[in-house]
């Protein structure tokens, strides 16, 4: 039933993004204008070996939680519910072309994150317990293009995402009975979508992403009252970016 919650609210934000990213896009409709002039902008930009940019990232993340055995003994809580929570991330882009419609790209950057839970109690009130990290990621992705048309072209991403927790409330090095343990880094698998516009003096690029974590943040070999009842949290992670090259 808490599973459910989670991806509703998942689903629930997911849609905000998706509106957002086409109000965007058409924001950009004087691109689509320029598909019917001869002319193109920078037309020999993707045959660069390599290329560089950076890019703005506005998601909105949360925990996946997955009870332990252990949570049916616990009497004094009634249910673990998860937050989902705005953040932004700042990066560069060093983008490899390895084929007319595949590139490899390397896209260091810092992300800012707010990850919470609410213990909701049988007999006291609801305890909120939220962990701010500040991490630094590297994300390695393909990126599939498709054929361009005049001044635009639609792209698929997937790869990998490795994140090492900078600076947060709560890690792996806390004693207390109750704050959670929490690992400083993460394996996330990422994929989405994006459209590239080009314009005379740079390339721009809005692009949505979903990242699916593979790593249990909950750090093993450490137990209080807050993780009796947990056996695995992952982070799922919705981003809209805005890539300038």
């Amino acid at each position: 039933m808490y599973t459910i919650n989670i991806r509703h609210q998942f689903n629930l934000y997911g849609r905000k993004i998706i509106v957002l990213f086409f109000v965007v896009f058409v924001c950009f409709n004087s691109s689509f204008a320029q598909l019917r002039q001869p002319n193109m902008n920078n037309p020999e930009y993707d045959n660069r070996m390599i290329s560089y940019g950076f890019l703005i990232g506005l998601h909105t993340s949360g925990y996946q939680l997955k009870y332990a055995d252990a949570f049916d003994t616990i009497d004094s809580l009634h249910s673990i519910q998860t937050i989902t929570s705005p953040g932004f991330s700042l990066g560069f882009i060093v983008n490899l072309r390895l084929t007319q419609f595949l590139d490899l790209r390397l896209l260091p950057k810092v992300a800012f994150y707010e990850h919470a839970l609410q213990f909701i109690r049988t007999n006291d009130p609801t305890l909120n317990e939220t962990v701010e990290s500040t991490v630094v990621e590297f994300p390695l992705i393909l990126k599939y293009k498709s054929v361009r048309k005049g001044n635009f072209g639609m792209y698929l991403v997937g790869g990998a995402k490795y994140g090492l927790e900078a600076s947060g409330k709560n890690n792996e090095n806390q004693n207390s009975n109750d704050e959670l343990f929490i690992q400083g880094s993460n394996l996330s698998l990422d994929f989405g979508f994006g459209f590239d516009i080009y314009y005379p003096l740079f390339k721009f690029s809005p692009e949505l992403r979903f990242s699916r974590g593979m790593s249990n943040m909950l750090l093993s070999g450490k137990t209080n009252d807050l993780s009796l009842g947990i056996k695995s949290l992952n982070i799922n992670t919705i981003t809209l970016y805005f890539l300038f090259q």
